[in-house]
């Protein structure tokens, strides 16, 4: 498929900039892929679409600050740096991505907090705007990432057009983020909230967790109008046997699947096994998917609206067919559905 078909008019007021007080009562589209039936609901309502038996996956992947503001030496220019990812802990070498790009140098050193009690060196120029940083820091690993992650704030994505909050803090992570490594909130799972995750397991609702650590690919503009010739950043996939066991036991049972986001449905692309069941899965993975794919573990998913031109749009137009998502999207125009991160969602049976 071609970039433009994935573009569509949306306002900037539908952007979400802010989560809602409570987590469940966004709105919930609901879309039948089999008969094209749309259903307005709150996102709570989601049990009513699952029961005894049924699986919800998630991703319990848990965001970190990753968003650092310092000062280069000498010129003391402001410098933002976003944390991508721990290279070697040992050595405190970290991937990440500096703005302005222009102003760093290889040898530069950063500093960062009130007193720049924590100094940075650039040791490598990775990409155009990439650098691998290297923390100068006495003290044992633990003392330096709290340093590190006190002295950084919620990375929430360019769409949000505000600086983080301390409400950010909180919402802009799940309720059961326990694996230290995203950069990036799983935007469906914002919406359970603990009650909610509750009613489910006393409904009989089984809840499985896969770790997928995501990255600021899942963000970057797509600059080529034929989606075969896109390549996407490789991030980090965990599937373990707990779940595998899990799901495949649901599978033969012919009970719904239900992956919460696009991170889950990568993860269980990456861990497919044959007869539409799971294997277990350790690495790392950089599948593109757009339409048209067959997707053999997941029954249901669950998803924000996303922003136009985006993967994360092609995946779930994958899932629930293109001309259905499509119009749900522009449905979801027509009614003011909020978009992004913080919005509202689309669940696809």
């Amino acid at each position: 498929m071609k970039l433009s078909q994935f573009n569509f008019d949306l306002p900037q007021e539908l952007i979400a900039q802010y989560p809602l007080p409570e987590r469940e009562d966004a709105r919930l589209m609901v879309l039948n892929r089999k008969t094209g039936k749309i259903e307005h609901r709150v996102f709570k309502d989601i049990l009513d679409y699952y029961g005894d038996g049924d699986v919800m996956v998630f991703n319990d992947t848990k965001v970190f600050p990753a968003k650092l503001y310092g000062n280069k030496e000498r010129t003391n220019a402001k410098i933002e740096v976003f944390l991508l990812r721990e290279l070697n802990a040992e050595h405190k070498l970290w991937d990440v991505l500096v703005e302005p790009a222009r102003k760093i140098r290889i040898g530069n050193k950063l500093y960062f907090g009130d007193d720049e009690s924590l100094v940075a060196e650039v040791i490598d120029n990775t990409t155009s705007r990439g650098r691998t940083l290297r923390f100068l820091f006495d003290g044992s690993h633990e003392e330096f990432k709290k340093a590190l992650f006190d002295l950084g704030s919620t990375p929430l994505p360019e769409h949000i057009e505000r600086k983080p909050e301390e409400i950010d803090a909180e919402m802009f992570q799940t309720v059961y983020a326990t694996k230290e490594g995203a950069v990036v909130a799983p935007g469906a799972g914002l919406h359970f909230s603990r009650i909610l995750m509750k009613r489910l397991e006393i409904k009989g609702v089984n809840l499985g967790f896969m770790t997928v650590h995501s990255g600021l690919g899942t963000f970057r503009e797509i600059d080529v109008e034929d989606l075969s010739k896109h390549r996407i950043d490789s991030e980090e996939v965990i599937v373990d046997d707990k779940l595998v066991d899990l799901v495949n036991s649901a599978k033969d049972a012919d009970k719904q699947v239900l992956a919460v986001g696009t991170s889950v449905l990568r993860g269980m692309v990456a861990g497919e096994s044959m007869g539409g069941h799971l294997k277990s899965f350790t690495g790392w993975d950089n599948k593109f998917i757009a339409p048209p794919y067959d997707f053999g573990v997941p029954t249901s998913l669950v998803s924000n609206f996303h922003l136009p031109l985006s993967t994360m749009l092609m995946m779930v137009a994958s899932f629930g067919g293109y001309e259905n998502v499509m119009r749900c999207y522009e449905t979801a125009v027509e009614e003011k559905y909020r978009f992004g991160t913080y919005g509202d969602s689309l669940l696809i049976l």
